[in-house]
């Protein structure tokens, strides 16, 4: 590229003395060609909330919106990086992590999301690589000559370099990285040109299922491609792709998305931007009729926050949380008869929902606003300043309450701010007295050496030492290493009060536990009569 642009610098220069003149005379043309393009996307924009034919809409749609997409090259230095897998990065292991092939074979090909690399230079001798990749983005905003790119974080953050290809063919290669959020996977690119068309934010909670959808990027390099189908499902979660820490609340579409989709924007049929492009579920790393992109409201705060300040800040209560829909026994142990809500299931010491909320509490409003699901409360709390008061309605003790918290910021790591540990090994083959048939777990009092082992915050409770296959208690996921503290509303220090306390519930109802171990603390009901 720096190439070319020598060699055009050259014929400028050999001009001599005409070339000032043609310079102007380019310029002026320039101006009146980038004029004529605006005054047709206003034009047409005007024309899509009153055409009727589909084909009619595809094609002005793609006037309005192709101005403003991109083309991003990227190039990352990575240390101890696979060949398997571009950029060697951990959201895409984790996403295809039982679909990626075996590194020492080399007939095998990977399997990627929507990312983005052909395979990586040869390896540096400090063990880093240079990796090469293509990815999407789209003009957002524009003042005066700085234009700002929202794209993803895997294509563009830990960028070394980058080249942005904008849709008349100009080539930028002195792209900044202004901003990138592992989080949500949105990253902010600035760049510096004139004549820039911004692309249109539209709602992305407007959006049904059904809705005509159309997603634009480069797949495979070939820039200024665009492609059709409907909104497939909304509110898709726990797809794998961003880790626990992550915010995922997916549009799923059938649009094809390939590989070079990344980043790129997903559009309604007025033109507006409701989506960001961001993975495929693929097992032959190509479109297979599922793809994945971020809403544009969750898309739009994001970048907001990387524009504004670099990063992204959030708001933060100290819990961890889980759905009542997924579990409503759980719930009804606790009195509540509804279907819906979020049950806390332990509360961090040194966070703001210390001593405001309590284990067992079920979130089912927030400011107002109603909480359905552990997403919509992670989102809500999140897209909120730190240093806000935020009033919940829990259900407590038989009733609604009221419960107003002073919200934190996110820390950057979550599971080291709540003490998260990863398990021990296996406990030792030794039991020791309390063992539950109809539930199918041992238990033992832990000393020293197996609070060590398992990773534990206490000693206080019966550790779980074995569990029966098909077990009652395994159905529900208990494991050795896990702590059972409470059985119903009772406390239990140890093996002995657990199973006194078992004894002591009404074998033909499910009996709810408190459990922790080295990842935190939940709520289990067990059905003793489906062991």
């Amino acid at each position: 590229m720096k190439s070319s642009f020598r060699k055009s610098l050259a014929v400028v220069l050999v001009g001599g003395g005409t070339a000032g003149g043609l310079l102007i005379g380019s310029n002026l043309l320039r101006d009146a060609q980038f004029a004529n393009a605006a005054q047709k996307v206003e034009a047409t924009r005007e024309q899509l909330n009153t055409v009727n034919d589909l084909s009619t809409v595809f094609r002005d749609v793609g006037k309005v919106v192709e101005p403003s997409v991109v083309n991003i090259n990227v190039r990352k230095v990575v240390k101890g990086a696979h060949r398997s897998l571009p950029f060697n990065d951990d959201l895409l292991k984790r996403f295809f992590k039982d679909r990626v092939p075996d590194n020492n074979n080399e007939e095998a090909k990977p399997n990627t999301p929507n990312n983005d690399a052909p395979a990586p230079e040869q390896e540096q001798p400090d063990d880093s690589m240079e990796q090469v990749g293509t990815g999407s983005g789209v003009i957002l905003e524009v003042e005066g000559n700085t234009g700002y790119i929202l794209t993803n974080n895997h294509v563009a953050g830990g960028a070394s370099e980058m080249v942005v290809t904008l849709a008349d063919g100009r080539q930028i290669d002195s792209a900044k990285l202004v901003g990138a959020d592992a989080k949500s996977d949105l990253a902010v690119v600035k760049i510096e040109a004139d004549h820039l068309i911004p692309a249109k934010w539209g709602d992305s909670s407007t959006l049904s299922k059904g809705d005509w959808i159309l997603a634009f990027g480069s797949p495979f390099g070939y820039i200024g491609s665009m492609t059709h189908g409907i909104v497939s499902a909304l509110d898709r979660s726990q797809v794998g792709i961003l880790g626990n820490q992550g915010y995922e609340d997916f549009i799923q579409v059938d649009a094809p998305i390939n590989p070079g989709n990344s980043g790129g924007p997903l559009v309604n049929i007025h033109g507006e931007v409701v989506g960001i492009n961001t993975a495929i579920a693929s097992r032959s790393g190509g479109f297979q009729g599922i793809g994945f992109a971020i809403p544009s409201n969750e898309a739009h705060f994001v970048y907001g926050q990387l524009k504004g300040h670099g990063k992204v800040t959030r708001g933060w209560l100290g819990v961890s949380i889980a759905d009542v829909a997924r579990d409503p026994k759980t719930a009804a142990s606790f009195g509540y008869q509804g279907r819906t809500g979020v049950l806390v299931e332990q509360t961090i010491a040194g966070t703001p929902s210390s001593g405001k909320l309590q284990p067992g509490d079920i979130i089912t409003a927030m400011n107002g606003k109603p909480v359905d699901t552990v997403l919509q409360l992670r989102g809500a709390v999140a897209s909120t300043m730190p240093n806000t008061d935020v009033k919940l309605k829990v259900w407590r003790d038989g009733k609604d309450q009221d419960v107003t918290i002073h919200l934190g910021e996110q820390p950057e790591d979550l599971m080291a701010s709540m003490g998260g540990k990863n398990k021990g090994p296996e406990a030792p083959k030794a039991v020791a007295p309390g063992t539950f048939e109809a539930l199918g777990m041992t238990l033992t009092t832990p000393d020293d050496q197996l609070v060590q082992r398992y990773g534990l915050n206490d000693r206080a409770g019966a550790l779980v030492t074995k569990v029966q296959p098909r077990s009652a208690a395994e159905k529900k996921g208990i494991q050795p290493g896990d702590l059972i503290t409470k059985v119903g509303g009772q406390k239990v220090s140890n093996a002995r009060e657990a199973s006194d306390a078992i004894a002591k519930q009404d074998p033909k109802s499910v009996i709810r536990f408190y459990i922790t171990n080295g990842e935190g603390s939940r709520f289990v009901t067990v059905d003793p009569q489906k062991s």
